[in-house]
């Protein structure tokens, strides 16, 4: 018997529903849908894409950081990675430097532009804010909801 087999046995089969409303995957898929579409206008704004939104959070953050760490921190792989950074370099904002220390190791940091970038970005967290219509506490509900489902996935 397959794992999944096992697991779904070991459910209580009665409620198991195959009916697509049912399903927590598809709610997070619809909200992650909705999240997404609803910062494309605003990041239009500043070139962006929400990916590479991301990238600049980071690196806003922690100002330089090793591609590597990026993609971890992002939950990002290095093919997926790559031609983000790549078009995100192209527009000025990071750049990608081999470290002397170790050739294999990339380093990637803001530019003058991708950190002056920083404050005009600042009305993006406070739009979605006002776009998703929650109070601060269901936001902060809704987001250790979301990092636990996450930690107990990855574990």
């Amino acid at each position: 018997m397959s794992k999944i087999e096992t697991d779904v046995e070991q459910a209580d089969a009665p409620t198991a529903s195959l009916l697509l409303d049912d399903q927590m995957c598809f709610a997070l898929y619809a909200a992650q849908r909705a999240v997404t579409n609803r910062y494309r206008p605003l990041l239009e704004e500043f070139n962006l894409t929400y990916p590479q939104y991301l990238v600049m959070l980071v690196l806003w953050e922690h100002g330089a950081v090793p591609i590597k760490t990026l993609g971890a921190r992002l939950q990002l792989d290095y093919g997926t990675l790559t031609p983000l950074l790549k078009r995100l370099e192209a527009h000025g904002l990071i750049r990608r430097e081999r470290q002397a220390s170790d050739e294999r190791s990339v380093q990637i940091t803001l530019t003058a532009q991708g950190a002056e970038l920083r404050e005009r970005a600042r009305v993006i967290p406070a739009a979605m804010g006002d776009a998703v219509g929650l109070s601060d506490r269901e936001i902060e509900d809704v987001k250790s909801i979301l990092e636990r489902l996450t930690a107990k996935l990855h574990g």
